[in-house]
């Protein structure tokens, strides 16, 4: 498997040089006598004579910081939508080419020729997928990774949302449009001071559980190393499962139950199709079990529905942050 991958991972680059490797392509405007960008992504250090042309992004998260950024036209193919793609952002995402509706293999990879890729998470780099960083690295193609995945590569305790900042300030480099980076991230900082303000007036510390889905009746909920943390922090919260040094932990019903939770976050994944995908499912089975039946937070509604997208990293999460602000000033949690 892996050899015969490995092929197609080579046969890509080929196919990359041989469009580029006879003449310098123009660079594009903007870029007309500007000093090479270097910048460092998960450990790796890429450096960009000219800003890339042809982007293939392997997940909706970077597909949508791209398109956040205004960088549609040099968007070569997107693929693994999870759900449809924010309202604002879904008018350039339709000049986009939807390379899979899954996740991208090196076949698909290769036939779109880019010269530059992005992902949120390292997990889109394996093997058995469109191969690693490093092999796509030593063959000339350079590869982005969200900061957010590797916290040990910047300063201690920087915040995840100042992690996800910086890549925004990262992709504004390499793109030389600073100036909508910037932009971006004030933007997204008064979003998240304006939840922290929340986080001031909560009279007491409340409990908030995150779940994000649901496979064959078994619930994942966010751990301690997951951004909603950072996010029930801000609002004031404690996240139930700060303890599981996780991002999404499988757990049980009953190990929810033990915890006891003030107020529960539900993801909605509907558009993904899966069983228990959506927020009413995941409602309607703590109401259908005997042990999640009896707790306040479901007895009571104290609940929260957010798109389930916007729980992993991504340009739209501080939209989550805003929404269980709001939520946790509805349910008397804070003024």
């Amino acid at each position: 498997m892996a050899p015969r991958l490995l092929a197609g991972v080579t046969g890509a680059v080929v196919g990359l040089l041989g469009i580029t490797g006879c003449a310098q392509p123009a660079a594009p405007s903007g870029d007309q006598g500007a000093a090479a960008v270097t910048v460092t992504s998960c450990g790796q250090q890429l450096s960009f004579p000219a800003s890339p042309k042809r982007v293939v992004t392997l997940d909706q998260s970077s597909t949508e910081t791209m398109l956040a950024l205004g960088l549609a036209d040099r968007m070569a193919g997107t693929s693994n939508l999870k759900t449809k793609v924010a309202p604002e952002y879904q008018a350039d995402y339709a000049k986009v080419p939807a390379l899979s509706p899954k996740l991208l293999n090196a076949e698909q990879l290769r036939a779109a020729t880019p010269d530059f890729v992005m992902a949120s998470f390292k997990a889109q780099y394996t093997a058995d997928r469109v191969g690693t960083r490093e092999e796509l690295a030593k063959l000339g193609l350079p590869t982005f990774v969200s900061a957010v995945e590797c916290p040990e590569n910047n300063n201690p305790g920087t915040a995840p949302f100042d992690l996800l900042f910086s890549d925004y300030k990262a992709v504004g480099q390499i793109f030389r449009i600073e100036d909508r980076a910037t932009a971006l991230i004030d933007k997204q900082r008064a979003a998240v001071a304006a939840a922290a303000e929340t986080g001031k007036k909560v009279s007491s510390k409340p409990t908030v559980l995150w779940l994000y889905s649901t496979f064959n009746g078994v619930p994942y909920v966010a751990g301690g190393t997951s951004l909603p943390a950072e996010m029930s922090r801000l609002v004031g919260a404690k996240n139930a499962f700060d303890d599981v040094a996780e991002d999404w932990p499988e757990v049980s019903w009953e190990r929810i139950a033990e915890r006891d939770p003030d107020v529960i976050v539900v993801g909605d994944l509907s558009e993904r199709g899966s069983p228990g995908d959506s927020a009413a499912e995941k409602i309607t089975m703590m109401q259908a079990h005997p042990v999640m039946s009896q707790l306040k937070a479901v007895r009571e509604n104290k609940i929260i529905k957010v798109p389930g997208i916007e729980m992993d990293p991504s340009v739209r999460s501080v939209n989550t942050l805003d929404l269980v602000a709001k939520g946790m000033r509805e349910l008397g949690h804070a003024q």
